[in-house]
């Protein structure tokens, strides 16, 4: 399971994944000199660190690399909370818990996730669960 990104690190990759498509260390390092002070080392470094971790590919362009996301912010976010969800001892509890802390905009997200994913397993069936 893959662990929390640092604070550096999600700067990088809520680029990469906003972008969504291949980009270079200059290109990021543009964008986060509109935030902080950084030196083009600083994120070279990061990258290349994404890189042995498997959150990015990249590809030789020219005299530097491209980096692309390897799965979306979406697929981290999931594989964060089923980590956090798998730690529990009681995991009906846990999500009790994390429902509970939920905004009426998040159930409604959940609901329709539960929908789509309902659908996906053939749910959505007349004589299928919860009918």
């Amino acid at each position: 399971m893959p662990r929390q990104l640092g604070e550096l690190e999600d700067a990088v990759m809520t680029r990469v994944w906003q972008w969504n498509r291949p980009v270079t260390v200059r290109e990021v390092l543009e964008d986060l000199q509109q935030e902080r002070s950084i030196a083009y080392t600083t994120v070279m470094t990061v990258m290349d660190n994404l890189h042995q971790k498997g959150w990015v590919r990249r590809e030789v362009d020219g005299r530097a690399y491209r980096y692309t996301a390897v799965s979306t912010r979406a697929a981290y976010a999931a594989a964060l909370m089923n980590e956090a969800w798998s730690q529990s001892d009681n995991p009906a509890a846990a999500l009790v818990a994390f429902f509970g802390m939920m905004s009426p905009e998040q159930r409604d997200s959940l609901q329709a996730a539960m929908r789509i994913v309902q659908g996906a397993e053939g749910g959505d069936r007349a004589d299928g669960p919860g009918r």
